[in-house]
């Protein structure tokens, strides 16, 4: 079916952070969004500060940043001037024991505050924090830390007896391992951080940083290679700030709930730095899905912004509507999606079942902040990213002979997805590699690796990676089209489409699907689904195979490993899989 896009009613746009589009983004300047926040003397900023500090010194202190909500429903509340307070002391802890300025700090931990204190801490003290996510396991722990040339690391004792104390006098940059949870015998070599925190003073002045000087690494698989090492910057935080403002609609008397691991870019960006340089109240459960769970918070604690994941949403899809009716979410003003492409059912089904739909948002690693997005007084398109962010440059080019670019005008034609450089999240590079970091700059622009479309109106449409597209008889067809139109068929939960070769056509049309409760797999179902494909696409774009599978392979972050289907299906290698979620079964 064609989807109609969901218009905003004025009652929905009342308040807006972004009123009218056109308007604001002709006006807006880099500078305004740096004006925004305090800054340090001489030119200085930090993130930290900009997070913390500043909402204290202005008579902020005794406004609620963070409740953390244990799996048990324990709570414990962070004001600002008591999470000063702990990351004051974690910043001397660092400080007393010789980490200085551009050291390594890296955590693995999962969704506790301890976590929390490491990040803003650590960037106080001018050194660079690096998130690990708490599922890895030693390999992919070791590569990262490696790379990075980690000089302390904070986790639990847990985790470091099981994945780090086996080879940990490998790593001799290593100097401090910080644990949580500790039992009556520590292992060697290694400090009781709630011990360490406690002797620690309460006071602390944020070590000055430059604008250029790094802040964040997060790291990002490579298809092939090694782990990429993302730097990000102290002026990244003009973008975490603005962009929350402008695409989460975020304001200080918000409770906002990012439900995103602080393992990955996004529980960084917008789980930790942007909520708190807006002054809103943070939720951070411990907890792992679960509908009811989420419905409740959502109830209980008043979210007013909830940003969440497409695995996420089409998860909640699974379990229905019914249990949506038993929870008051009124507050709810704005929900938005990360991740990967939000599929148009999932858009559509949201608007039908809260009221109000899910805004897509697009951006990577390598950007630090969104680019696209879906605002809360515009029109939502499902299926759509949305338009660029006021000050992000965006167009979809193809290359031409001699190795140059030319930008394609042509409404919904299929090209690469780039953006002009300059906004303040911007990675600087990929660290130790400098010509894999060049290569992503041609023409003057960014090149995202994103095939994607652009229509009429400025709307973006994601395509596939452009190494995803698929070549069958002259089309090039977008893998994330194919899996939507399978997943508007009731017993389809998730699709992952790939291309294989084929004598005649180059590449054929393959889908591996998972079924939603109460349905399962027979020839009958694939052939109605192999119907259902080709009388919404075609015959050219539908797939010609259909597979069965219980799980879909997933990175940790949810989006599907369609590089990993094509590697096992043609026997391939099957490169890093450091971030898998779960082998198929």
């Amino acid at each position: 079916m064609e989807w109609e896009r969901i218009r905003k009613r004025p009652e929905d746009c009342v308040g807006a952070n972004l009123q009218d589009y056109q308007e604001y983004a002709g006006r807006f300047a880099w500078s305004q969004a740096r004006a925004l926040l305090d800054g340090l003397p001489n030119g200085g900023i930090n993130i930290a500060f900009e997070a913390v500090d500043r909402h204290v010194l202005a008579g902020r202190g005794d406004k609620l940043a963070l409740r953390w909500i244990g799996r048990d429903d324990q709570v414990r509340d962070f004001s600002y001037q008591a999470l000063r307070a702990q990351t004051n002391r974690f910043a001397n802890t660092l400080a007393a024991r010789g980490v200085a300025k551009g050291d390594r700090v890296f955590s693995l931990l999962g969704r506790v505050p301890e976590l929390y204190i490491a990040a803003l801490g650590t960037l106080k003290n001018a050194s660079v924090f690096s998130p690990l996510f708490s599922a890895f396991g030693p390999d992919p722990i070791k590569a990262r830390m490696a790379i990075g040339n980690a000089k302390a690391l904070v986790t639990s004792e847990a985790f470091y007896r099981r994945k780090i104390e086996p080879w940990r006098k490998e790593l001799a940059s290593l100097e401090h391992v910080f644990l949580t949870e500790c039992s009556g015998s520590l292992p060697a070599d290694t400090i009781d951080l709630s011990a360490a925190l406690a002797q620690a003073s309460d006071s602390f002045e944020t070590i000055w940083t430059g604008p250029e000087d790094m802040a964040l690494l997060h790291f990002t698989s490579g298809t092939t290679g090694r782990p990429k090492g993302v730097v990000h910057v102290h002026e990244a935080v003009v973008a975490h700030h603005i962009t929350g403002r402008l695409a989460l609609d975020l304001r200080s008397d918000d409770i906002f709930w990012c439900t995103a691991d602080p393992g990955w870019v996004t529980g960084t960006s917008y789980g930790i730095i942007s909520p708190l340089t807006n002054g809103a109240t943070m939720i951070v459960d411990q907890a792992e899905f679960d509908a009811e769970r989420w419905y409740r918070i959502l109830q209980q604690q008043n979210v007013t912004v909830w940003y969440t994941a497409p695995t996420a949403i089409r998860m909640l899809m699974k379990v229905g509507t019914e249990i949506i009716r038993r929870f008051d979410l009124s507050r709810l003003r704005l929900m938005a999606s990360v991740g990967e492409p939000l599929n148009p059912e999932a858009v559509a089904w949201s608007a039908a079942a809260f009221g109000k739909p899910f805004h897509d948002n697009w951006w990577q690693t390598e950007t630090g902040g969104i680019m696209i997005s879906n605002y809360r007084s515009m029109d939502v398109k499902p299926g759509s990213m949305g338009r660029p962010l006021p000050g992000v440059t965006a167009g979809i080019v193809e290359r031409v002979e001699g190795g140059g670019l030319r930008e394609i005008t042509k409404p919904m034609a299929m090209g690469e997805l780039a953006l002009r450089p300059g906004w303040p999240s911007m990675m600087r590079g990929y660290l130790n590699e400098e010509e894999r970091y060049r290569k992503c700059f041609v023409g003057g622009w960014y090149l995202t690796g994103d095939l994607a479309m652009r229509d009429d109106e400025g709307y973006y449409w994601f395509v596939g990676r452009a190494d995803d597209v698929i070549k069958s008889a002259g089309h090039l067809i977008g893998p994330f089209e194919v899996e939507s139109a399978l997943m508007e068929h009731p017993a389809v939960a998730e699709a992952g489409v790939i291309g294989i070769p084929d004598p005649t056509a180059g590449e054929m049309v393959k889908a591996y699907v998972a079924l939603k409760n109460g349905f399962e797999s027979s020839e009958a179902l694939r052939k109605e689904l192999l119907g259902h494909a080709r009388q919404r696409l075609g015959p050219a774009v539908a797939p010609k195979d259909i597979a069965f599978r219980q799980n879909l392979p997933k990175t940790r972050s949810g989006k599907i490993m369609r590089r990993l289907l094509k590697a096992r299906e043609l026997g391939l290698p099957e490169g890093d899989i450091s971030t898998l979620e779960s082998e198929e079964r």
